[in-house]
């Protein structure tokens, strides 16, 4: 859908949404933000517990989560070009030896510095490709960088430039927790790892890439697979070829939306509540179940509406609305369409004629490519600046710092899986990569 004619603004626009946080907090702009704390520097968060500001207070982040050291004071205090350029002669320096991969959701300031840039998928085969570096520094969360180690060569040294960089989502489902639901499963299922007559296993587990290197740990002894936003219908397929049910966490937004698109009835998708027995289900109906949902979600994708959809109809006539499949499933049916970053990406670069795009995405990405595509009209369908908390806790003071100290020989943050546990998560991994979507 295009509108026509179609005004575009007469200036270029900034990809950086720190620079229009910036403005705000010093009264420039009439933009709003969620926290006006996300202009100030990570390390100002840092050493306190919790997932940083802009995230939701409902998101109370699990004891012993990994906390980040102090920042030197130099890289606390560069302005932005000095940081450019230190990034820029480290990474002249170090050449082949190191590769940067950066998250579609990374603040502008570090993804210039990426030699790769994409979603989840896309990143974890960046990883395998690239056996020749001895440093993979991972702009994204503390997941991420796990399963670039996973994937990765043993000499290989994967960096998480701030520890603090978690994941709510991911934390929503720790491995203690789809321990106890998969033996509840299995009082009412059977055996879990005996086929019946026709061969298929009462139930097959399924984790979101967004989820613990013990989760995919889980989820490899147990005969199942990992998926993306990218594959995720096609790992499903891959897993009812295999089992009765699936039980898919942790974001039960992405495993209802893809469920429900592959013909799924909303009965036979219950939800496992890990605090209430049987998740809060009865017997009956996990039997029937095809789908059990963890209650998990991510809460930057939690904050799209169907009021921000109808306000950006009634104001754009003709818009084209393309949202996340971590959205709510209300907001997912009342989207033109739903796919992952990539394919949100991709919708755009393939659009012929200048279009108004209202997308449900973190904004990071979406300021980007309304930057890259002026000829179209692009914005974030939620008004309130509000990036992913935990993606905005790498700052290209992070980025600088750990470059310079592997000039220096050193390796700072590094990030490393336990081989009892990253046998079987590479196990799963694999299977998702050859699940190509």
């Amino acid at each position: 859908m295009t509108t026509s004619p179609l005004t575009l603004s007469p200036r270029p626009i900034d990809p950086s949404v720190d620079h229009g946080i910036q403005a705000i907090v010093a009264g420039a702009s009439n933009a709003e933000t969620c926290n006006t704390d996300l202009a100030a520097g990570p390390w100002s968060f840092d050493a306190r517990p919790g997932y940083g500001p802009g995230s939701s207070m409902g998101d109370v982040i699990p004891t012993g989560a990994p906390r980040q050291g102090e920042l030197p004071e130099y890289y606390r205090t560069a302005d932005e070009d000095e940081l450019h350029d230190r990034i820029s002669a480290a990474k002249a320096a170090l050449g082949d030896r190191v590769v940067v991969l950066g998250h579609f959701y990374q603040r502008e300031e570090v993804v210039r510095h990426a030699d790769y840039v994409g979603d989840s998928f896309q990143l974890a085969e960046a990883t395998k490709a690239h056996p020749e570096a001895e440093a993979i520094v991972f702009c994204g969360v503390h997941f991420m960088a796990e399963t670039a180690d996973l994937l990765s060569r043993p000499e290989q040294s994967v960096i998480l430039p701030n520890l603090a960089a978690g994941c709510s989502m991911a934390d929503m489902a720790s491995i203690d927790e789809v321990e106890e639901c998969w033996e509840q499963l299995g009082e009412i299922y059977g055996d879990l790892g005996s086929p019946d007559a026709e061969g298929l296993l009462p139930v097959i587990p399924v984790t979101y890439m967004n989820s613990s290197a013990a989760i995919k740990g889980f989820v490899g002894r147990h005969g199942g697979i990992v998926c993306t936003s990218s594959n995720a219908r096609t790992v499903l397929e891959w897993a009812f070829a295999r089992g009765r049910r699936v039980l898919f966490f942790p974001d039960q937004h992405l495993g209802r939306n893809t469920a429900k698109a592959m013909g799924v009835t909303l009965d036979r998708m219950p939800m496992w509540n890990p605090r209430r027995p049987l998740g809060g289900n009865d017997e009956a109906s996990l039997r029937d179940a095809r789908v059990i949902l963890w209650h998990g979600f991510c809460s930057v994708h939690r904050r799209f509406t169907v009021e921000q959809i109808a306000q950006a109809r009634a104001e754009n006539p003709g818009v084209r609305v393309i949202v996340h499949p971590e959205c709510p499933m209300p907001v997912v049916d009342a989207a033109d369409e739903a796919g992952s970053t990539e394919y949100i990406r991709r919708a755009i670069d393939g659009a012929t004629e200048p279009t108004i795009f209202a997308v449900g995405t973190e904004i990071n990405l979406v300021q980007r490519l309304a930057a890259q595509y002026p000829q179209h009209r692009i914005f974030c369908l939620d008004p309130v600046v509000c990036p992913c908390s935990t993606m905005y806790r790498i700052h290209p003071g992070y980025l600088a710092w750990v470059l310079d100290e592997l000039c220096a020989g050193r390796t700072p943050n590094r990030i490393r899986v336990s081989d009892d546990v990253a046998v079987p998560a590479r196990a799963a991994l694999e299977r998702m990569l050859a699940a190509r979507p």
